[in-house]
């Protein structure tokens, strides 16, 4: 087994639209579009497409959504043992895209936040045979930070994307991560400061260099990616595509990274192929939908 994702899955519910109404206001919009997502499962599927063997540990409800979520990793090829059943409601959602592709995401986590340090506990025979845990912010924190000891105390690099940002993030109970993967608006939350500019971001993602995090990567949308680390200040560029839809693109760049770090253990080759990967996602519309398989990636 290759990756561990130990996290979040929700059900996509995307309206695209010309405009948010304003309050007391309905307005038509033309198209709208379902699908899986949520940034756990968002992030196993791009690695699981791009070849990787990816375990999923999370939680869905006893909803109509649970079963097509179970059926979609599965068609995806990830392993679903330790995708469990809560009673009640899977995550959900929704989504509202603008004609300039913006987007706004409210979520409603659900069954997500029941994923607790006892089914890591409950999975560990299986995810000490993984190569890299992915970890994000969907779940309770205290099963984040029971996941990154578990990493440490086996000799597993994680990965932690701290989406959607919580600022009562501890960075004692992270600083074990080898790979810290904000963007700029998380990595400002996180830090309390400016990321107005390159020399804000490389001062903030400084602070939590100080703070032991051994590889901060600031995702910055069109301004690239920042990579530091100890003797490492790299701004590697972004890809100028046309954009339709960026819903999920951080999620896709996480997978891509993931996959290729664990098959060539090169940092910065991951950075550049994740780069390039999430660009051509936000050509397409939708989250996972929008995600390119091998044999897709490797014709771009």
């Amino acid at each position: 087994m290759d990756i561990a994702v130990i996290g979040s899955n929700m059900v996509d519910l995307i309206a695209y639209i010309d405009r948010m109404p304003a309050e007391g206001e309905t307005l038509e919009a033309p198209d709208f579009h379902m699908g899986c997502g949520g940034k756990g499962a968002n992030q196993a599927v791009a690695a699981a497409r791009l070849g990787s063997d990816v375990l999923m540990v999370t939680r869905v409800g006893t909803d109509i959504f649970a079963d097509n979520t179970v059926a979609n990793f599965e068609k995806n090829g990830i392993d679903t043992r330790y995708v469990m059943r809560t009673e009640g409601r899977s995550g959900v959602a929704p989504i509202f895209v603008d004609a300039e592709s913006h987007n706004s995401i409210l979520i409603i986590k659900g069954a997500n936040a029941q994923l607790s340090p006892a089914d890591v506990d409950n999975a560990a025979g299986d995810i000490i045979q993984c190569k890299l845990i992915v970890l994000q912010l969907e779940v309770p924190l205290e099963t984040v930070y029971a996941a990154i000891r578990f990493g440490k105390e086996h000799n597993i690099p994680v990965l932690l994307n701290p989406a959607p940002a919580q600022p009562d993030l501890v960075l004692s109970e992270v600083k074990d991560c080898e790979y810290f993967m904000p963007n700029e608006s998380e990595l400002s939350l996180l830090t309390g400061m400016p990321v107005d500019t390159i020399d804000d971001v490389r001062n903030a993602a400084t602070t939590l260099l100080n703070a032991g995090m051994k590889n901060v990567i600031v995702t910055l949308g069109s301004r690239g990616v920042l990579w530091m680390a100890d003797g490492i200040d790299e701004l590697l560029p972004a890809h100028t595509v046309k954009a339709r839809d960026t819903t999920g693109a951080g999620d896709a760049f996480i997978g891509c990274f993931s996959h290729y770090l664990v098959k060539t253990g090169d940092i910065r080759e991951s950075i550049a192929k994740a780069n390039r990967y999430a660009a051509d996602s936000i050509t397409k519309l939708g989250t996972q939908t929008s995600y390119a398989t091998a044999t897709e990636f490797a014709q771009l």
